[in-house]
C-alpha cells in the first residue's frame, strides 16, 4: 500500500514537469479574478514551489504549519508591488526554479531549523514568485480582482500542501514527505536548468547584437 501511494505521488509531480521553457512576465491583455486564480494552478513550478511550502510547514510540526504557509503569501504582496512598480529585481526565473530546489531538498532532508530562518528563505522566495505575478498586474484588465485570485489561489496550495504532509509524515518516520521532498528538488533541476538556459541565450543574443554594433 505504502509504495502504491508512492507511486501515485511520483506520477502526480511527473505530470508537473514542464514541456517548454517560457518566461512569466507575459503581455497578457486580459486579467480578472478567473485568471489571477488560474496563474498559480497552471503554472507547473509555481504550484510545486507553494505546495512545498505548505509541505515543509507540516513536515516541521508546530507554529510552523501555520506561519510557513501565512507568510509567504504576504511576502508575495510585497514581490507583486514591486512588480507593479516595475523596480528591477533580476533573476526572476532562476529565483523561483531555486525556490523549488532548496524546499524540496530542505523537505528530503527533514531539515528543521530555527523558526526565523525558515520564515526567511521563504520570504526571498516569495519576493520572486510575487514579482512574477506583479509584473502582470498593470497589463490584466482587473488588477485588483486579479490579485485577490492569485492570493487565494496560493493559500489553497499551501493548504493541500500542509494536508499531504500531515498526512504522510507519520507514515514510516517521514520516510515519504522526504521521498517527495526528493522528487520536488528533481524537478525544480528541470527548472533551474531551463531557466539557466533561457538565460544564455539571452545573452548570446544581446552579445550578438553588441557585436553588430562594433562591425
Amino acid at each position: 500500500m505504502i509504495h502504491r501511494r508512492l507511486a501515485a505521488l511520483t506520477g502526480l509531480v511527473a505530470l508537473m514537469l514542464p514541456q517548454v521553457a517560457a518566461a512569466h512576465i507575459t503581455a497578457t491583455g486580459s486579467g480578472g479574478f478567473t485568471a489571477g486564480f488560474e496563474h498559480p494552478l497552471s503554472g507547473y513550478d509555481h504550484f510545486l514551489a507553494m505546495f512545498a511550502v505548505g509541505l515543509w510547514g507540516a513536515q516541521m510540526g508546530g507554529r510552523q504549519v501555520w506561519q510557513l504557509p501565512v507568510t509567504f503569501p504576504l511576502i508575495m504582496v510585497v514581490g507583486g508591488v514591486i512588480g507593479i512598480l516595475g523596480l528591477p529585481l533580476p533573476g526572476i526565473e532562476i529565483g523561483i526554479a531555486l525556490s523549488i530546489v532548496v524546499l524540496g531538498l530542505a523537505i528530503a532532508a527533514g531539515w528543521k531549523p530555527y523558526e526565523w530562518v525558515a520564515l526567511a528563505i521563504i520570504s526571498v522566495f516569495a519576493l520572486y514568485h510575487g514579482y512574477a505575478h506583479g509584473a502582470e498586474l498593470p497589463l490584466a484588465a482587473d488588477p485588483a480582482d486579479f490579485a485577490i485570485g492569485f492570493v487565494l489561489a496560493t493559500g489553497m496550495i499551501h493548504v493541500i500542501g500542509v494536508g499531504v504532509g500531515l498526512l504522510l509524515e507519520p507514515i514510516r518516520g517521514g520516510q515519504l514527505s522526504r521521498g517527495l521532498g526528493a522528487i520536488i528538488a528533481v524537478v525544480g533541476l528541470g527548472f533551474l536548468a531551463l531557466a539557466l538556459g533561457y538565460l544564455q541565450s539571452q545573452l548570446g543574443f544581446l552579445q550578438g547584437g553588441l557585436s553588430l554594433f562594433g562591425h
